[in-house]
């Protein structure tokens, strides 16, 4: 509510559900998607939680150790070999 209150263009969100059960999970992920739609607010999020993100973000970057990995919708970001090797620990193949 407090970031709300200055009708801001952008809302910077660090591990928002960080430590937080599933119930905890799914209720800040209906938040953010409603300050997002209701009031067309940009909200940059930076998440472990990969549920969290392949649910409420329209356009993701991948980082590892520092680098660019990746960055697309969510499907394309799902299905790129480098995300997949380097968060599930599957050798890269080219």
């Amino acid at each position: 509510a407090r970031a709300l209150a200055s009708e801001p263009e952008i809302i910077l969100l660090d591990e928002p559900v960080a430590g937080c059960n599933d119930e905890e999970t799914a209720d800040i992920k209906a938040i953010v998607k409603r300050v997002n739609e209701e009031f067309g607010i940009t909200i940059f999020l930076v998440e472990h939680d990969m549920s969290m993100v392949m649910s409420v973000c329209d356009y993701i970057h991948v980082i590892n150790f520092g680098a660019n990995l990746a960055e697309g919708a969510p499907n394309e970001v799902r299905a790129n070999r480098d995300v997949i090797a380097a968060y599930l620990g599957e050798e890269h193949v080219e």
